[in-house]
């Protein structure tokens, strides 16, 4: 368990995952604060693309970081219950 906790610590992923998850957020605050419209629709494009993702690929990305913080993510997989 000691060396499986000391890997942990030296583990980037968590972080990675955290900063990608993020940048979506710390995009949209600048869009709104900038006060930039041409930003904003920008965004608008992006969040709409984002929403067009097939299902296939969002639950695989659920699973991944739920496999890398080590939470049970297969139930998204079971008819859609949780």
């Amino acid at each position: 368990q000691g060396k499986l906790l000391e890997a942990r610590q030296s583990d980037w992923k968590d972080e990675a995952v955290l900063i990608i998850l993020s940048a979506p957020i710390a995009i949209l605050a600048w869009a709104v604060v900038s006060d930039d419209p041409s930003a904003m629709e920008k965004v608008n494009v992006f969040f709409e693309h984002f929403a067009a993702l097939p299902s296939w690929f969002t639950n695989l990305w659920i699973l991944v970081v739920a496999s890398i913080y080590g939470i049970k993510g297969t139930q998204i997989f079971r008819n859609g219950k949780k």
